[in-house]
């Protein structure tokens, strides 16, 4: 039996939403923890002008693997392992990086791994897709994720939800700059990072 992540199920088509006008430009899209496969299957069989690349911790593969088998998507490549720590990431050239609900789980040092590595992977022009719950101005934005981040830090004291201004900040140093923040149902954002390489003058 596949493994079903609720919590996707409920979000995919306000994310779809966002990636139809976000991607309607991009020839191919990388996903950062892809957990149970469920969205890479539904925004690769929606978009059917780019590919997409789903990827997981070795720990977790066999369940990314399980989601995305029985896909007929011809536009959805196979799954491959994949952790920020890597020195270096074994994917195809894309032009945009997707992921959801990872950067209040992993820890500040994968974050800011996460902005070096997307940022040297992706070219000039490239976007950037952060999905999940996200604190404005050292705030947390309801009660119900403040409750969430307390939770997560019982659990890891190295997780908690992230403040826009400090992703912002640490993108910056690797050109992706914020160009977009979506409001999306349940407390959750959509950020929209763009990479842009600044030339010297001579």
């Amino acid at each position: 039996m596949k493994p079903i992540s609720e919590a996707a199920e409920r979000n995919k088509l306000p994310i779809l939403k966002v990636l139809q006008t976000v991607f309607a430009d991009r020839t191919a899209v990388l996903e950062i923890g892809s957990g149970t496969g469920q969205h890479a299957v539904f925004f690769a069989s929606a978009l059917h002008h780019l590919t997409w690349q789903p990827t997981e911790l070795s720990v977790n593969f066999p369940s990314l693997h399980a989601g995305c088998r029985d896909s007929l998507a011809p536009n959805l490549f196979k799954p491959v392992p994949l952790d920020v720590d890597d020195e270096s990431w074994l994917v195809p050239p894309v032009d945009a990086v997707f992921t959801a609900n990872t950067l209040h789980i992993v820890s500040w040092l994968r974050v800011c791994c996460l902005f070096v590595k997307a940022g040297a992977l992706l070219p000039d022009g490239g976007t950037f897709c952060s999905y999940g719950p996200f604190n404005v101005d050292g705030r947390f934005t309801s009660p119900s994720n403040a409750h969430f981040d307390a939770y997560l830090r019982l659990q890891d004291p190295e997780s908690g939800i992230r403040d826009i201004g400090d992703l912002a900040a640490q993108a910056e140093i690797h050109h992706l700059l914020l160009e977009a923040d979506h409001i999306l149902p349940a407390n959750n954002r959509m950020l929209v990072w763009r990479k842009h390489v600044k030339v010297a003058s001579a």
